[in-house]
């Protein structure tokens, strides 16, 4: 996570802008959510992610890629959703950019 003060293992740049690419869209429910879980269906996350990132992805290249932020943290799995782990410091950064 690019600036943030969590000490967990370094992924690579183009899993750091999947990752980017899914705080973005989780964030943006987040804000609407009234404080609720939210997430985002498995297959839609890896349609988000092969139509939205600047990375060129295959469908293997967002199932690694999403494997990867479970394993490391970033994300949490409730049946087939991905939530982010810490909604409130995630999304921080989204709604403290001036306006």
């Amino acid at each position: 996570m690019a600036g943030g003060t969590h000490s967990r293992p370094s992924l690579p740049d183009w899993i750091l802008e999947c990752y980017d690419c899914l705080r973005q869209q989780l964030c943006e429910q987040f804000e609407d959510a009234a404080s609720r879980p939210v997430g985002i269906e498995r297959p839609a996350a890896i349609e988000l992610l092969l139509t939205t990132t600047d990375v060129t992805l295959e469908p293997d290249d967002a199932e690694y890629a999403i494997d990867r932020l479970l394993n490391r943290g970033y994300l949490y799995e409730v049946e087939s959703e991905l939530r982010l782990t810490e909604p409130d410091e995630q999304c921080a950064c989204e709604t403290s950019s001036p306006g």
